[in-house]
C-alpha cells in the first residue's frame, strides 16, 4: 500500500485502499477515539488520520490472513495513540488560550512593590514625630483612632487630623502614589 501504482486518473491504488478503509471503518474509529478523547472531536479527527497514516505506513497489517477484518487492528492503532496521546498531554504544562489571558488578573511585580516599599518608608522619614507615629499606628499596624488615641494620649480628633496632614505631606512627597494615598 505504500507505492502503488498510478491509475489512469492520477491516483494509485494506495490512495483507493486508504479511502475505501476510511469509509469502511472511519465512522466506529472516530466514535471510539471522541469517547477516548472526552469529546474533543478535534483530537480525535487527528488521531483517526494519524491511525490511517499507520495503516498506509504498514500495509502487510492490513493484508495478514490470520484475520477476517482489519477493524480490530485500525481500532487497537487508535486506542494506543489516543493513550500517548493523552500521556503526553499531562506531561507537559496545560495550554492557555488567549481568552483565558485576556481575563486573568494582573500581579504586580515584585520589584515594583519593593522598590515602592522603599520609596513610603523615605517618604515617611520626612514627616513629624508626630505624624509618623499617627500614621504608623493607623495604617501601617491598623489601629483604630481610638486605639490610636489611648495609645498616644491624646484626643481622637488630634489623631484624625494628624492623620490627614501626614498624609497630604506624603502626597507631596510621593507625587506618582498621588491615587493610591485617597
Amino acid at each position: 500500500m505504500t507505492a502503488g501504482t498510478t491509475l489512469a486518473h492520477g491516483t494509485t491504488t494506495a490512495e483507493h485502499e486508504l479511502a475505501a478503509l476510511q469509509r469502511e471503518h472511519g465512522r466506529p474509529l472516530f466514535a471510539l477515539l471522541l469517547r477516548l478523547c472526552d469529546g474533543d472531536r478535534q483530537r480525535a479527527e487527528d488521531l483517526v488520520q494519524e491511525t490511517l497514516v499507520r495503516a498506509w505506513q504498514h500495509p502487510e497489517a492490513l493484508r495478514a490472513d490470520d484475520f477476517d477484518s482489519v477493524r480490530p487492528w485500525l481500532l487497537t492503532v487508535g486506542r494506543r495513540l489516543a493513550i500517548d496521546a493523552r500521556r503526553a498531554r499531562q506531561a507537559r504544562p496545560p495550554e492557555v488560550g488567549d481568552a483565558i489571558l485576556e481575563n486573568a488578573r494582573v500581579c504586580a511585580d515584585h520589584a515594583e512593590r519593593s522598590a515602592a516599599m522603599l520609596d513610603v518608608r523615605e517618604a515617611v522619614k520626612t514627616l513629624t514625630p508626630e505624624h509618623r507615629e499617627v500614621l504608623v499606628l493607623v495604617y501601617f499596624q491598623g489601629a483604630s483612632v481610638a486605639e490610636a488615641a489611648e495609645t498616644l494620649g491624646i484626643p481622637p480628633g488630634t489623631v484624625k487630623s494628624r492623620a490627614y496632614y501626614a498624609l497630604r505631606a506624603l502626597r507631596r512627597v510621593l507625587p506618582g502614589y498621588a491615587a493610591d494615598l485617597r
